[in-house]
């Protein structure tokens, strides 16, 4: 079978893996579990093609330990079975097991035994937050790290060293194109050497040039699996830039959100954000925003970038506030806490003391609603942010004032 340059490259130790100087730099921890040829169960996570696999291969190799890999969707309860006994077999083995996050409870009660007394030794790999999605059970006998993304110039490190290998033999590439592809990656170094095999494939002269590649491919790489905690960085990014009035950042994850074509993440999150976060400072917001969704969803890509993009400015500019919910997360704290009190008497559905709004002038009466034991609490405490609430603001310092009033009336 002919194997993928990407494969090809695997690197043999942690000298060769590019990236991750945090965890495998001089004297960083996995280095130095490497060199004491000591290794513990680890979980390492982060987005694809980040070195994941590679930086457990290299472990391994490193170690020259007895090793299996292992697939926790794709390998059933037998191929598990059958590493437990050569582990006992050999007094110990390593496994590497991609997708931990997918592990069911199978799979997990035989293993977590053989976890727990030393005979295996885990490597577990997952694009998930581990801390999410991970059975406590297992990620309590892990160390856990995160690997983080590649910098455009680990990617160039990456690729410079690819045309060297003897598949490549006879290319001519200019630092533009290896710049280009580089670009391109996303950060997945993978995806920037699969490009570069293929661009050579596609010469005849084994001339890879700037038009050769963009003729392949001139979208870049981008988280787009909705179930990778990536894509849920990215949304954070996003509604945190328009909380933050960072309006070029909200533009630019609004940009990388439309290039993945996730239209429904946008709609969603803007939906909450302008409720979230605009809330009372601007209400006509939320209108504003069900209208930029409803003409998006009518014309579709290209042309839907353009009602978002107006009312993702105005979302990011708006005055913000969070009195609404923050309001209500109080009052459903004293709920579910036992707080609540008998409803009084006052607004029972058959009252007979019931002193009706309307009836009074101003279309306003004081009269107890809160139960006895909450009488003068206050859940709503608006922001001087914007006319509107402070607009709100005034009317509820009026009516307070009327119902003092009120009270001292009764007192005296």
């Amino acid at each position: 079978m002919n194997k993928p340059l990407a494969l090809k490259l695997t690197p043999n130790s942690i000298d060769e893996v590019i990236g991750q100087k945090h965890l495998l730099g001089e004297g960083k921890i996995i280095r130095n579990l490497v060199e004491n040829k000591k290794i513990f169960s680890m979980i390492l996570y982060g987005k694809p093609g980040i070195g994941k696999t590679t930086i457990a291969q290299a472990i391994v190799k490193d170690l020259e330990v007895r090793y299996r890999f292992l697939n926790a969707t794709i390998n059933n309860k037998k191929d598990f079975d059958v590493v437990v006994e050569e582990a006992k077999m050999y007094d110990g083995i390593v496994l590497i097991m991609d997708e931990i996050h997918r592990l069911n409870k199978d799979k997990q009660d035989l293993l977590l035994p053989q976890l727990e007394s030393g005979l295996i030794t885990l490597i577990g790999m997952t694009t998930s937050n581990p801390y999410f999605k991970i059975n406590p059970a297992i990620r309590s006998r892990c160390q856990i790290f995160e690997l983080h993304d590649l910098s455009y110039e680990d990617i160039v490190e990456g690729l410079n060293r690819a045309i060297k290998h003897p598949d490549l033999a006879g290319i001519e590439i200019t630092e533009e194109a290896i710049s280009y592809i580089a670009h391109l990656s996303g950060n997945d170094l993978r995806y920037a050497y699969n490009l570069l095999e293929m661009a050579f494939y596609a010469t005849k002269d084994k001339k890879v040039t700037l038009e050769l590649l963009k003729n392949i491919n001139n979208k870049p790489v981008m988280i787009s699996d909705k179930d990778a905690s990536g894509h849920y960085d990215l949304l954070s990014a996003f509604q945190k830039s328009i909380r933050g009035s960072d309006v070029d950042a909200a533009l630019h994850y609004l940009a990388r959100l439309i290039a993945i074509g996730d239209l429904d993440s946008i709609y969603r999150r803007m939906s909450v954000i302008c409720y979230e976060d605009i809330g009372l400072a601007n209400p006509d917001m939320g209108p504003r925003v069900m209208a930029a969704i409803s003409a998006s969803e009518l014309v579709g890509l290209p042309e839907a970038r353009i009602p978002l993009s107006e009312v993702v400015i105005e979302l990011a500019l708006s005055p913000k506030s969070n009195t609404a919910h923050v309001a209500l997360d109080k009052a459903l704290e004293d709920v579910e806490t036992g707080r609540c009190g008998d409803i009084p008497d006052t607004i029972k559905i058959h009252s007979s003391i019931y002193k009706y709004p309307h009836d009074y002038p101003n279309n306003f009466v004081v009269q107890q609603y809160l139960p006895d034991n909450l009488v003068g609490k206050k859940y709503y405490l608006p922001k001087d942010t914007s006319p509107n609430e402070r607009m709100l603001g005034q009317i509820r310092e009026k009516l307070d004032r009327l119902k003092e009033k009120n009270s001292n009336q009764k007192e005296g």
